[in-house]
């Protein structure tokens, strides 16, 4: 996270919704920096900053973020890891290649170690 989308995404949601009294973050650089404070406080909103290694200054959204990711987030990412891993063994197993004489790799593979093993033998 960086300050210029720290800053796209407080204007946009200063867009959308009412101005809250009191604007709550941790005390990353993309929140303490001049031009996010200063939008903040130009608009009169409140600064409120946990106190450093205070994650539960704000209890709240520290909960909704682990929930978040334990039942949203890493979920999806161990079901992109099973989809990868589904495709590579279909494309490596089940998909004919046109380059390789509508073979799958696996076969052609195969292929090779036993062409190779015979050649050590004849040799």
């Amino acid at each position: 996270m960086d300050v210029q989308l720290v800053m796209s995404v407080l204007n946009d949601a200063l867009e959308k919704y009412p101005h809250p009294e009191i604007f709550n973050t941790d005390q990353g650089s993309q929140y303490t920096s001049e031009v996010h404070t200063q939008k903040i406080k130009k608009l009169g909103i409140t600064i409120s900053m946990d106190g450093r290694g205070r994650a539960t200054d704000n209890i709240c959204i520290e909960r909704f973020w682990r929930s978040a990711k334990v039942e949203r987030i890493y979920l999806t990412i161990n079901d992109l890891t099973t989809d990868v891993d589904d495709y590579i063994e279909f494309y490596n197993h089940r998909r004919f290649h046109q380059t390789l004489d509508y073979k799958n790799p696996m076969d052609v593979y195969q292929e090779s170690i036993k062409l190779n093993q015979n050649k050590k033998k004849a040799s």
